[in-house]
């Protein structure tokens, strides 16, 4: 049963486990994060290197919300090659542990001021509840990643890609281009050691109606 952490508690046993959606053992996990940070001379780096990797090589997609729990499994995921902020946030998550980086999922509700008419209408409301990031432990601190938004996507709503140094906190943008808002951060669920999917999929319901 995955369980909230304080967000400041220093890590344990249960950072680094796999679990059955944090599937860090799984050889598609492992191979991936082989991959994308082959060469890599540091753990700073190749934490940058999965986080860059993560964020560009799987397309960030808010207009599928799966249901199915097999759906959500970080192995399941890479084999899509897309995602919304959740799934996404559970490769990056996954992938660090399997680089032995202590990490965590995050969520919290944030306002797209920027978003399109498509998803607006899907989702009747520009406030996304349990937005997922990842919070990974890097020289003694955690530091909140979101790898949501591909650089490509970036591009069109005139943004600068988030980037992830390990040295500080990669959150979604508040402000486009041209100053103008984009997103805002309004409330933090805190951080957990697996993804309560249940919890997660009751919430969605409850404010955006039952799936269709």
């Amino acid at each position: 049963m995955p369980t909230v952490t304080p967000p400041d508690a220093p890590p344990t046993d249960a950072d680094l486990a796999p679990t059955a959606f944090l599937d860090a053992d799984h050889p598609t996990v492992v191979a991936f994060v082989q991959r994308v940070t082959a060469g890599a001379d540091s753990a700073v780096e190749r934490v940058r290197r999965l986080f860059a990797a993560v964020r560009d090589e799987l397309r960030y997609d808010p207009f599928d919300l799966p249901t199915d729990p097999a759906a959500y499994r970080a192995s399941a995921v890479l084999d899509a090659g897309r995602g919304y902020c959740v799934p996404k946030s559970v490769v990056l998550t996954a992938g660090a542990r399997a680089l032995g980086v202590p990490s965590r999922l995050g969520f919290a509700d944030v306002k797209n001021h920027l978003q399109s008419e498509r998803l607006a209408e899907q989702m009747g409301t520009d406030l996304f509840v349990y937005h997922g990031y990842s919070t990974l432990w890097i020289d003694g601190a955690w530091r909140k990643a979101s790898s949501a938004f591909n650089a490509e996507l970036c591009a069109r709503f005139g943004v600068e890609p988030l980037e992830f140094d390990g040295t500080s906190d990669a959150l979604l943008h508040q402000f486009d281009a041209q100053g103008g808002r984009y997103m805002e951060y309004l409330r933090d669920h805190g951080t957990w050691d697996d993804l309560p999917l249940d919890h997660l999929l009751a919430e969605y319901a409850r404010v955006y109606g039952p799936p269709a």
